[in-house]
């Protein structure tokens, strides 16, 4: 019999949508469950679990509940709070301890609210910064994924006029080399990646920018020698196109919006008679640290949390890809 993959689900804010898409996702892979494929540790709050089943009238049977509390401040559905933040970050600093300890495969989270993490007196940007802080590790790399669209960063949550100077040889090729090892990991032998550049039309010959000729170019050169299909740099309004057309397995975006636009654009399905959205689906995915974790790509969603209208479309997504890693490293790819 295989050995079940074991993820441990973080519920991110309680006060969020995240107790409830982890009720809905959890009855949807019952069945895996059952057959003993997968084990789901649920960290967070055991009483918003509880409320979140008996509001979508759902049971809990497939979750093992590990409550990460007390938390004596008050916690509101739908509020933002010093107590959401205390929550968010014992469940993921609990599940960094069941990965490293051996007893988790990887983690699954759920969205946390940055102000109430900050209030709550953690001063992380989100869960990329604050998975690097617990595990020791400087250097993680983002990947957002909506099925074949997956695209990495150089850089994430930081202002524009830092991003030039972030650009340097060694962190692109640490972007490069995880990027590779993820598309090795989910089962892609031989990955073709594209370079983005990072000023428009990839600099246009040094008129528009230096950096894409001067960083870029020299990094995408060295690999393409070694062996590998890298490309690039890429003008940023066109490698996305090529990217959906399944010209290229990833893209390496240099800064946050590049690469996170396109690949939520598609990921969002909105209601043509409406003009509101109802679901979203992608994957976001942290690399480069001793530990696999994936997530879901949006946010708490307090204006929703509480009603039962939440999709978990992005939450399978996350729990899909985490099984898929986990069993690229079983089978002895090279690892994350």
């Amino acid at each position: 019999m295989n050995t079940p993959i074991r993820l441990a689900l973080t519920m991110g804010d309680p006060a969020g949508i995240g107790p409830e898409i982890i009720v809905k996702a959890a009855h949807q892979m019952r069945d895996l469950v059952a057959q003993g494929r997968i084990e789901l540790k649920v960290l967070g709050s055991a009483q918003a679990l509880e409320r979140a089943a008996r509001l979508l009238q759902l049971d809990t049977a497939a979750l093992d509940m590990i409550d990460v509390g007390p938390v004596t401040q008050p916690l509101t559905t739908g509020q933002i709070s010093e107590a959401g933040g205390h929550w968010a970050y014992r469940a993921v600093e609990r599940a960094v301890q069941l990965c490293q300890s051996g007893e988790a495969d990887a983690i699954v989270t759920a969205p946390l609210c940055k102000e109430a993490l900050h209030m709550a007196g953690y001063p992380f940007e989100g869960h990329t910064e604050m998975l690097a802080h617990l595990t020791g590790t400087r250097d993680g790399v983002m990947m957002l994924a909506h099925g074949p669209m997956r695209v990495t960063h150089v850089t994430t949550h930081c202002a524009l006029a830092e991003v030039p100077g972030r650009l340097t040889p060694q962190r692109l090729r640490r972007v490069l080399d995880v990027t590779l090892e993820a598309l090795h990991a989910l089962g892609i032998r031989q990955p073709r990646v594209a370079v983005a550049g990072l000023n428009p039309h990839a600099g246009e010959g040094g008129i528009l920018g230096k950096e894409d000729g001067a960083v870029i170019a020299p990094l995408v050169a060295e690999y393409a020698a070694a062996g590998h299909a890298v490309t690039g740099p890429w003008p940023g309004d066109t490698v996305f196109i090529k990217l959906r057309a399944a010209q290229f397995d990833a893209v390496v975006a240099m800064y946050h919006d590049q690469g996170h636009i396109p690949v939520k654009l598609l990921g969002f399905s909105i209601d043509p008679a409406t003009g509101v959205w109802q679901s979203v689906s992608g994957v976001n995915i942290t690399l480069g640290l001793p530990i696999l974790r994936t997530s879901v790509d949006h946010g708490t969603a307090f204006d929703i949390a509480g009603t039962g209208r939440a999709s978990a479309e992005s939450m399978v997504d996350a729990i899909q890809y985490a099984m898929t890693l986990v069993e690229g490293r079983r089978t002895a790819r090279p690892a994350l």
